[in-house]
Formats: structure tokens, sequence, C-alpha cells
């Protein structure tokens, strides 16, 4: 079995964001930066249909040079290749990554392709459907739970207010949500081992379809306000509730 995982280098998600100078990008001062948590449990269900079913597991990411950090956890946990779509820079919009990774995908061939179902920097949720849509294959996000047999797959995912199953043929493409497994941690052995594991890059293609103009933080939040007449106070609850926050 040929399984692909699709991983990314994000921002810590304890990172406190500044906006760079440029008005377009964070500043990256201090900021430390890890595999996308969302994809860990891609990769490690990718590492345990491998050991069931025999095979190899491929991590693509697409980036700058620093995005082989999240190629070489993907290695740690148990990955066999890598690829890195090499980009100069990391201004780019999910239609290109997603245009970028279903040709080099269409060119492996594989069974299986996994994705985190999203990433914490832009969670946008796009990726793992455009890629599907530009591959012409199936594709079931926010997956719990994933069952193959053969040629067949079973994918539990979440809805609202509840679970359903869906069935598809494969290669199909699977976003993985938080729950689909425990992802392991590399030991000594598997460190090492990852040191001598091929990563190829592989030019990365801009198409442009979406450009970012600027980024800002949130408004501050207002200092708030505070009763303390009990019932008294109702009314002027409801007026501001009506007229300042305009809820009712």
């Amino acid at each position: 079995m040929k399984i692909v995982v699709c991983v990314s280098l994000v921002p810590d998600s304890t990172t406190k964001v500044k906006i760079g100078a440029s008005g377009k990008s964070i500043d990256e001062t201090g900021v430390t930066f890890i595999i996308n948590p969302y994809d860990e449990f891609a990769v490690e269900e990718a590492v345990q249909l491998k050991e069931k079913n025999g095979g190899e597991v491929i991590a693509i990411s697409v980036g700058t040079d620093r995005s082989k950090e999240a190629i070489k956890k993907a290695f740690q946990m148990g990955a066999d290749k890598g690829i890195l779509l090499k980009s100069v820079t990391a201004d780019f919009d999910s239609y290109s990554v997603a245009k970028n990774l279903a040709e080099t995908i269409k060119e492996l061939n594989p069974d299986v392709i996994l994705f985190g179902k999203q990433s914490i920097d832009f969670d946008g949720s796009i990726v793992p459907g455009m890629t599907a849509e530009l591959l012409g294959l199936p594709v079931v996000n926010v997956v719990t739970k994933l069952e193959i047999s053969g040629n067949e797959a079973a994918a539990e995912r979440e809805i609202e207010g509840g679970k359903e199953v869906v069935k598809t043929s494969l290669p199909a493409v699977f976003g993985a949500q938080k729950g689909l497994n425990n992802p392991r941690y590399p030991n000594l052995k598997s460190i090492m081992a990852s040191k001598s594991k091929p990563i190829e890059e592989k030019p990365f293609q801009t198409y442009g379809m979406t450009e970012l103009t600027g980024m800002s933080l949130p408004d501050s939040k207002g200092s708030g306000k505070i009763f303390t007449d009990g019932v008294q106070n109702v009314p002027e609850l409801v007026r501001l509730l009506r007229e300042e926050a305009k809820v009712i």
C-alpha cells in the first residue's frame, strides 16, 4: 500500500502573534515552528496503515527549506520518504498549495492520501477538499475513525449533533481529526534513523489565484460593565444590550 501524508509547518499554538513590518505576515522573531498538530494524527494513521498492510509512507510538505522540519518529524514517526515542494517565500495561497500537491500526488499514484483536517495558522480547512477535487478523487474530512479493507474504506466523521459513516472506494483523500488515534512519541532509534531518510525537492509553482493584501489583529476587548444591584439593574442591562451591544 502506498500512502501519501501531507504535512505543514506552523507557528506553535502558544505563539503570541505580532504583525510584521510588511503588514502581510507575522513577525517571526522568537516564534517556534512545529508540525501542524492535526497533521500528526494524519502521520500516525499513515504509519499504522503501513504497519498493518505493508507498503510505504511518503510525506509531502510545501514551503521554504524550513518546511523540511515537518517532513523530518514525519520521518521520526515512521514515514519512509519525503518530498518538499520548495518555494522561495511563504507567500502562496491555498489553491497554489492544492494544485502543486495534486500534481505531485498524481505522479505517485497512491492508494490513500491523508491530511490534517486543517492547519492551525490560516484555519482554512479547504486544502484537502481542493486537492481531492483536482485529483478527481472522493474526500472525507474531519475523520475520527478509518477502516480500510481491500479497495474499500469506511470513514467515521464528525457532523453537527453527531457522527456519520462514509464508505468509499480507494484511492481517496481523508482529513484527520483529533481522536482518530494517539500520535506516537519518537524514540531515540527512530530519531536517529530519520537522519538518513531522503527528502526530494521539487519546484513550487505559484498560480496566483488570490492575494493577501493585509493582516490585522482583532480589536482589543473593552473593560466591560459590572452590575451590583441585582434585579434593580435589569432595565439598564436590557437597554445596554439593545442600544450598545445590539444583540437584542
